[in-house]
């Protein structure tokens, strides 16, 4: 099915890379028209640039998610030129490389501020347009690291991200929950997607072992959780991300979705 997302305008943030970019592209091949929010300009240009030159139309607009004051205005900025928006996707964010408890109170504040604090600023900025559009379509960037343990053993072999964002990324999926019960009478539906081992510049920068064949530090790790071989791409993402908000999942809101090979180690 094509033009899944024709006459739409879709917000999306971090959309300057990864699953945010992969994304963007496949909402504007699918019809909409995309907004991409995210703090490094010149990569958001390039993105943008590409998608105007081959699949649709975008526009990127600057935004830190941390900062309240500036997502607000980044919204105004995005209603100025479109005038509505039907679609969010909350995908801005980040982790830190400390463990409990050597992570350092910065960056735990940091990690929560971008994840968890952005979402519900973007989130809260974009419901009224949501609602004067007649409902909508929200779905929020989660992470495996949000259902799933680690025991000693694991972390001294494997290492692990820092305990902020696991932290950051439970409290997206119980805001999942919570903005769909809110949204229900107002024709908005909000979802949650959780990725696994997927293959992006964010996962691999910094802990590449080989640039060359694309394995990251947790590779080893993945292998022996996923009933799936193999890591996952930002189109294995997207794809989910676009069903979410198309029409064809209208009778689904609350849940929050794996992408991650059937990790089987989850608790």
């Amino acid at each position: 099915m094509a033009n899944r997302l024709e006459g739409k305008v879709a917000l999306i943030t971090g959309g300057n890379s990864g699953i945010g970019e992969g994304t963007a592209h496949l909402f504007a091949r699918e019809g909409a028209r995309v907004i991409l929010m995210a703090r490094r300009e010149r990569e958001g240009a390039a993105v943008t640039a590409s998608i105007n030159a081959t699949e649709g139309e975008a526009t990127f607009i600057k935004c830190d998610v941390s900062d309240e004051k500036a997502v607000n205005l980044a919204v105004g900025e995005a209603i100025n030129v479109y005038g509505s928006i039907n679609v969010l996707f909350n995908n801005a964010g980040g982790g830190a490389s400390g463990n409990f408890p050597d992570e350092s109170a910065e960056d735990f504040h940091r990690v929560i501020n971008v994840n968890l604090n952005g979402t519900f600023y973007m989130s809260r900025a974009v419901w009224p347009h949501l609602i004067e559009a007649g409902g909508g379509a929200v779905v929020n960037m989660s992470s495996l690291a949000a259902q799933r343990g680690a025991s000693p053993k694991m972390v001294d072999k494997f290492g692990s991200t820092s305990s902020s964002y696991w932290a950051a990324k439970a409290g997206v999926d119980a805001l999942t929950r919570y903005m769909a019960g809110v949204g229900g009478r107002s024709g908005i539906r909000v979802n949650g997607v959780r990725p696994g081992q997927i293959m992006t510049p964010g996962a691999t920068r910094g802990t590449i072992t080989d640039p060359d064949g694309g394995h990251h530090a947790f590779e080893k790790m993945f292998d022996l959780m996923q009933i799936t071989p193999g890591p996952g791409y930002p189109e294995d993402v997207a794809n989910l991300v676009l069903f979410l908000v198309s029409e064809e999942s209208r009778f689904i809101t609350g849940e929050i979705i794996n992408v991650d090979g059937g990790v089987a180690a989850k608790l």
